[in-house]
């Protein structure tokens, strides 16, 4: 939530969850109504499955959804399909380059 405070996008913040249980742990919307899922796991593997939440929440968001992001604990930015990544968590902090 602080790193979203100090964003020069300043993006709203959400939980997204199903009646069957699929969940996104944070969905940030910006003024344009763009949409970023971000789903976060402690474990330093990603799989397919971990981004089962993020595939249920992009078919109801559409193309307002610029990205799903899987936030791990291991150290590779990796693609699981369309708009789909897997994120080290240490990457928040990291500087820009």
């Amino acid at each position: 939530m602080k790193l979203a405070a100090n964003s020069q996008a300043r993006p709203s913040l959400f939980h997204f969850r199903t009646s069957s249980g699929q969940e996104v742990d944070v969905v940030m919307e910006t003024r344009r109504r763009d949409l970023v899922g971000v789903a976060i796991k402690s474990a330093a593997t990603v799989a397919d499955a971990d981004f089962r939440g993020l595939h249920n929440f992009a078919a109801i968001a559409g193309k307002r959804l610029r990205a799903g992001i899987v936030l791990y604990a291991g150290r590779e930015t990796l693609p699981f399909g369309d708009r789909m990544w897997a994120v080290p968590l240490e990457a928040l902090w990291a500087e820009k380059r």
